[in-house]
């Protein structure tokens, strides 16, 4: 019943008559397009710009400028696109993710959206996963854009600042997601606005969305700093761990990939440190070296989560396989690797600057995505970035046989009967592409291939430099080719001479990724364009997969039957269990993503206002109202700290001078008869008229553009070395805070509710720095902007700036009047409750 009310009303059904209809009006306008000059159909560009100024929309004009791009591509390109990629077009330009099959023609269609809204004059970003295809589509597509008299960018690591902004200046710019998101936020630390490189963000199209709107949405952008920290304890946590034993030692727990220390292990710790209690406040810094060295030597594998390059640990991809460069694990797991493999410790690094991109994307006026592999992710296309999933038919039928999982007991049978597989489709000529899941299988096979004299080609993390030389071969007769995941993902596999005759390509899948969109990109690099083809996974019980997740009953059942290493068994029971599994895990997944968000998001908000403000003080001509603004929120907050209390307690005189002498005027300037008999507004009227007075002072000193500098200087040092605190104190929040779950708290609403305490503590710390700098450093002739993290681009009169201790956060059970718990003598409201 629920198959035919899906049937009926399927919605992707509708959107695809609705997409033909649209195609049909634009192959209307095909003869009367093909007979305008070169010079007429590149005039239409302009057109185009003029009519869109005059209040026409791109909806409007989507018809014409689809047909015109279309032509053009046929004279720049020597392609012309089939009515499919029409309709895939349509869906890019209305924000949807077009699922289009590999060999489909995706770079080509995205030109037709990407081409109508580049005629809005704001820019329109193509987002690759790498740099090697950024800079072939640039290159490529960059031909059929220039014929149509538009400008092409290319937007890569490494340029200068003046590249990169002629890059985004152009009406079309190809990056990839990592530079687009860097870029973000090193425009949010620039010292002077032209410094800047993107404009607003306006309109993306995403090539393999899946890729990276989902695999790399776990793993926010982090730009850093370096925090000196001693190497010594990781070396010391290191050494201790491997005199620890499985299971009397530490627990590990091969589904959640946690470990934890045992009660025998909690002593074993105590008595090689000589400490009496692992678990008290003074020793919290080694508990967690511990289990950092735990995690390293337990869950963190080599050559499959990580290598080693030239002396560095360098992260692989768990999706992708392909090698994540200057990319670190947080939290001083890198650390731990580095000790554990006997390498230079790095020293840990400070969190500067951070966003996710699912947070980055979401800021586009309109976002769009392109892949094979998007519908099992709908959902959360859905949910997080508001785009819906278009599955566009392919041009020719699919006539790919794609064969039912072989399961086999052992992990060595399964290898075997690859190989066996391989080396019979070798001898007919028939290529074959074999997909592992990590680089260690890639390896083995690539072992066993070479006793058997097959000559093979093998693409992993460890060899992705000829990635799309590899790949392009791969088609080609008698060519073997090992990859691991996705590699060479966004290059066509093309059949060579008399492949069709053997049957086309052949892949062979080692193991069940644990997402299916994944496997399904791997059977797609076969079968493109109506081709031939064939494809087969190899399971075993002994496969991650069926470890975490597969059934007692299965391997139960596979035994009562007695199977041996020789004999797979083809079951539909078991591809199913295969299937629940992935689809939990792909629950798990999203749930981690969402998760992620939820918490980035509370920093969302946060970053826009700091951003925006941020801006705010680079465009602005004259800072001086905001400074006021500053000088006057700290001086009354601070005045309420030594008022007189609702409980009868008297004006704490002297510590308001001493407040006033440390931070705005110089000794002497405010005396106890100037406050006397005032309230507090009085007092508070006194004090800032005396602060605008010296203000003034200090702008007969300067020309109006050193004092406008002055302003500037102190405003963006207080921002900057305040927020960038505050962003690693939010993420120290985040790491302890699921400890709360044990003490029946929702750990997100604490994050929440913290989080905003702490934004507004870091807004009043901005406010008493602007204050205290304003009013007390001295003012250079040669003032310059300088990063906080370079040093101080000014000096108070007092001497250099001491580092200031963290402040105790205020206990809600400590009284105003009550002693200081620091054992000072004094009021606590004079003492640590003067929060500064």
């Amino acid at each position: 019943m629920l198959n035919i009310l899906n049937k009926v009303f399927d919605p992707n059904k509708r959107e695809v008559k609705r997409l033909e209809k649209l195609a049909d009006q634009i192959e209307m306008l095909a003869d009367k397009t093909a007979s305008l000059s070169d010079e007429e159909l590149r005039g239409k560009t302009e057109e185009f710009k003029e009519r869109y100024q005059k209040g026409e929309t791109v909806d409007d004009l989507l018809v014409e400028a689809f047909a015109t791009i279309r032509e053009g591509a046929r004279r720049a390109l020597g392609m012309y696109p089939f009515r499919v990629q029409l309709m895939g077009g349509i869906s890019l330009h209305d924000g949807n993710i077009s699922e289009m099959k590999t060999g489909e023609g995706k770079t080509l269609t995205s030109t037709l959206p990407v081409y109508l809204n580049a005629i809005t004059g704001k820019g329109v970003h193509v987002v690759t996963v790498n740099e090697y295809l950024a800079s072939r589509d640039a290159e490529e597509m960059g031909k059929l854009y220039e014929f149509m008299g538009m400008t092409v960018g290319l937007n890569l690591n490494g340029m200068s600042k003046e590249e990169k902004q002629e890059a985004y200046s152009a009406d079309i710019t190809y990056s990839t997601n990592n530079e687009l998101g860097f870029d973000y936020l090193r425009d949010n630390m620039v010292l002077y606005k032209e410094q800047m490189v993107q404009r607003p963000l306006h309109f993306a199209v995403i090539d393999e969305v899946d890729s990276i709107l989902i695999d790399e949405a776990r793993t926010p952008l982090i730009i850093s700093g370096s925090a000196q920290k001693s190497a010594q304890l990781y070396i010391q946590a290191n050494a201790f761990v491997r005199t620890l034993t499985l299971d009397k030692h530490y627990t590990y727990d091969e589904k959640t990939k946690g470990v934890q220390l045992t009660e025998e292990g909690i002593n074993r710790s105590e008595a090689a440190f000589n400490i009496e209690n692992l678990f008290d406040i003074n020793h919290v810094v080694l508990n967690h070296h511990i289990n950092q060295a735990l995690k390293a030597h337990v869950s963190m594998h080599l050559d499959v989560d990580y290598v080693v390059q030239e002396g560095e640990i360098v992260i692989v991809d768990q999706f992708t396989g392909r090698l994540m460069k200057g990319r670190r694990y947080s939290d001083g797991l890198h650390q731990a690797i580095e000790a554990k493999e006997g390498l230079e410790i790095q020293n840990e690094s400070m969190t500067l600057a951070t966003i996710t991109f699912q947070n980055y994307f979401r800021m586009y006026e309109k976002l769009s995505g392109m892949t094979g592999t998007a519908k099992t992710e709908e959902e959360e296309f859905r949910n997080i970035y508001n785009m819906n999933v278009i599955v566009i038919p392919t041009n020719r039928e699919i006539i790919r046989d794609d064969r039912a999982d072989l399961i086999y007991a052992s992990m060595d049978g399964k290898f075997r009967a690859v190989v066996e597989e391989i080396a019979e489709r070798h001898t007919k000529g028939q290529p074959v592409l074999v997909g592992t899941v990590a680089i260690e299988t890639s390896e083995i096979i690539s072992k066993y291939l070479s006793r058997k004299g097959i000559p093979h080609n093998v693409l992993n993390a460890k060899n992705h430099g000829r990635e799309a030389e590899i790949i392009a071969n791969a088609g080609e007769q008698g060519a073997v080719t090992i990859a691991t995941n996705m590699a060479g993902r966004g290059t066509d596999i093309k059949l060579g001479e008399g492949v069709k005759e053997l049957g086309g390509l052949v892949v062979l899948g080692t193991e069940r990724h644990e997402s299916r969109r994944i496997d399904n990109q791997l059977r797609g690099r076969s079968g493109r364009q109506g081709d031939p083809g064939m494809t087969q996974f190899y399971l075993s019980m002994e496969d991650e997969l069926m470890r975490r997740f597969g059934s007692d009953n299965m391997k139960a059942m596979m035994a009562r039957l007695g199977m041996d290493d020789t004999q797979p068994i083809q079951s539909k029971m078991v591809s199913r269990a295969v299937e629940s599994a992935q689809k939990r895990v792909e629950g798990n997944n999203f749930d981690a993503r969402k998760q992620l968000l939820q918490y980035d998001d509370v920093l969302r908000q946060q970053r826009e206002i700091i951003y925006k403000q941020r801006f705010d003080v680079l465009d602005s001509e004259n800072l001086r109202d905001i400074v006021e603004n500053m000088l006057e929120a700290s001086i009354q907050r601070n005045i309420a700290h030594f008022a007189p209390s609702p409980d009868g307690e008297e004006w704490n005189y002297q510590g308001l001078i001493d407040f006033v002498h440390g931070n705005l005027f110089d000794e002497g300037e405010v005396t106890e008869a100037d406050l006397t008999g005032k309230d507090e507004a009085e007092v508070a009227d006194f004090i800032l008229a005396k602060v605008k007075e010296q203000y003034d002072i200090k702008e007969e000193q300067l020309s109006p553009e050193q004092m406008r500098e002055f302003e500037k200087v102190i405003v963006l040092r207080a921002v900057d070395s305040k927020w960038m605190n505050h962003i690693d104190a939010m993420e120290q929040l985040r790491q302890g805070i699921h400890l709360r779950a044990y003490g029946q708290i929702d750990p997100l609403r604490e994050y929440q509710q913290e989080g905003f305490a702490m934004f507004e503590d870091m807004v009043m710390a901005i406010e008493d720095d602007v204050a205290k700098y304003i009013m007390k450093s001295e003012i250079r002739n040669n003032l310059e902007r300088q990063e906080v993290i370079q040093g101080h681009a000014v000096n108070p009169k007092e001497g250099p700036e001491e580092v200031k201790k963290k402040p105790l956060r205020k206990s809600p059970e400590i009284g105003r009047n009550t002693p200081c718990p620091c054992g000072s003598g004094k009021k606590y409201k004079n003492c640590h409750g003067n929060v500064e």
